[in-house]
């Protein structure tokens, strides 16, 4: 399981995908894919945060309130809460190939399946 930044980061990194880069937004470090916010850990409570779709969000957090949770902060935007040591990597890493390819511009990510093979 995935306890810390530094984890993650790694995990997301080790998956290979183009267009990603580090940035300080706000002086906190995040994972940007496209040029868009794709990966971090939530500086305003200990959690990594993931992009998913509302409707997705909610099923997640009835089905595992354990593991998925939500700040008010980002109760607006369609992403959830991971708690320490509950996120798998295995979820990660889909959640994070599915999160790149959707923040991905259209030609961009046509080339990259043409090379994937």
């Amino acid at each position: 399981m995935i306890t810390t930044w530094p984890q993650l980061k790694a995990l997301a990194l080790s998956l290979g995908l183009p267009e990603v880069t580090e940035a300080f937004p706000w002086g906190h470090e995040v994972l940007k894919a496209h040029g868009k916010m794709w990966c971090w850990w939530s500086p305003l409570v200990d959690g990594a945060v993931f992009r998913s779709p509302v409707d997705e969000r909610e099923m997640l957090l009835a089905a595992d309130p354990d593991t998925f949770f939500l700040h008010p902060h980002y109760r607006n935007s369609p992403l959830v809460l991971v708690r320490p040591g509950r996120i798998d990597p295995d979820w990660a890493q889909a959640r994070l190939r599915a999160d790149w390819r959707a923040l991905a511009p259209k030609r961009r990510l046509k080339t990259w399946d043409a090379t994937q093979g």
